[in-house]
């Protein structure tokens, strides 16, 4: 699997100059842009396009696209991330761990089926509650993707802890940087340019767990 990661700039600039090629990656990902704010009242009416942009880039490179942004439902604004595919919106995930009242949280979870795979989408600052994680990978996700705002070296060990405790590779964008780690618990890929490609291979690695248990009430003998 090829991905773009745009790591400085939005859909509009990116879709803008978008000059298709043979090519193109199979996904496109765009760091989390805190700056755009979408209001779901505005977009119905068609005085915004956001989603549209978006779906409509993806029907020209004929790829996914994902992209955060902020959304605006009658006053709760929340940190989401919009997926489209092929020129349709398959939809839009919220943050499920608002911190310290910045933003409203989120209602659940999603796993998106792709072209490319069963897709996890992890939002922002749900990177750093490892349930999030841990929910995403028991729902059968091929690979993660996290588009986030600015990050720090806690968000690279962080990427690189969840990768090889629960064996899914995990593709995070952020202002001004992206990453790709791997179930070896490595970094494969890192790089502050933008944009930028890189052919990521989606190997998941499981363990079988057995344990035993004593005493447990009604399995004993009696």
């Amino acid at each position: 699997m090829r991905i773009g990661l745009i790591s400085k700039g939005g859909v509009a600039n990116f879709a803008e100059n978008f000059d298709k090629k043979e090519d193109v990656p199979d996904l496109f990902m765009f760091g989390f842009d805190g700056k755009q704010e979408v209001s779901y009242e505005r977009e119905l009416k068609g005085e915004t396009g956001f989603f549209e942009r978006a779906a409509r880039l993806s029907k020209r490179a004929q790829n996914t696209v994902v992209c955060g942004c902020i959304t605006d439902t009658l006053g709760h604004k929340r940190k989401s991330v919009l997926v489209a595919e092929n020129g349709k919106l398959l939809g839009v995930s919220d943050m499920l761990h608002a911190v310290d009242g910045e933003v409203s949280s989120g209602a659940a979870l999603r796993v998106y089926h792709t072209k490319m795979g069963r897709m996890g989408v992890m939002v922002a600052e749900d990177l750093l509650f490892p349930d999030v994680m841990q929910a995403l990978a028991m729902c059968g996700s091929d690979f993660i993707v996290c588009p986030f705002g600015k990050a720090d070296g806690i968000h690279g060990i962080l990427l690189r802890a969840w990768a090889y405790i629960y064996g899914i590779p995990i593709i995070f964008c952020a202002e001004g940087y992206c990453a790709v780690a791997n179930p070896l618990g490595e970094l494969a890929f890192a790089s502050s340019h933008s944009p930028v490609e890189w052919d990521c291979k989606m190997v998941k690695e499981y363990h079988l767990v057995e344990t035993r248990k004593r005493g447990v009430w009604g399995l004993g003998d009696k």
